[in-house]
């Protein structure tokens, strides 16, 4: 799958949420990696659920269209069993962004927060700050992304175009 042809290959990297959704796009090929957006996608916590599946559909379809990404990393569903409710809530996110970049023509990658963590950090279970400072240092960032969920994003789409451009 190793690319090329192309001066850049374009990433999405996607931290589903129902509340925040992080992500970020970055540019592969031209010497290092390169942010080209990175964010947040909201939605209200006292609307109905319908609705907000509704609302982060759509921003995540227009992101994409405006940013043309080739390829989407999501990170995979972890549960901890003392917090089923929250594994379903982002269930709920996480298959709609499927859909959309599926809809979208993405060629399309699961991560495991292990990898991604370790690929930045070397640890698999690194913290959300030392994830922050990770994508920092790596990114020549003068603050670590804010919130949590844009900097574990971003380390999402450098795990993925790391591994894509490498095989």
């Amino acid at each position: 799958m190793a690319r090329t042809g192309k001066s850049t290959y374009r990433v999405l990297g996607i931290d589903p949420g129902l509340n925040i959704t992080g992500y970020a796009v970055l540019d592969f090929g031209n010497g290092e990696p390169k942010i080209l957006e990175a964010g947040a996608l909201k939605t209200n916590p006292k609307a109905p659920m319908a609705e907000r599946i509704a609302l982060l559909y759509k921003d995540l379809c227009e992101t994409i269209e405006e940013l043309k990404p080739q390829a989407a990393a999501v990170e995979q569903l972890y549960a901890h069993y003392k917090h089923p409710r929250t594994a379903i809530l982002i269930g709920h996110a996480r298959g709609i962004i499927l859909l959309a970049c599926q809809n979208a023509g993405l060629e399309l990658h699961d991560l495991p927060a292990t990898k991604v963590k370790k690929s930045l950090t070397g640890n698999g279970h690194a913290s959300k700050r030392q994830m922050q400072l990770a994508v920092q240092s790596v990114c020549k960032l003068t603050e670590p992304p804010e919130p949590a969920d844009v900097a574990d994003a971003i380390a999402i789409a450098l795990c993925a175009g790391n591994r894509i451009l490498s095989v």
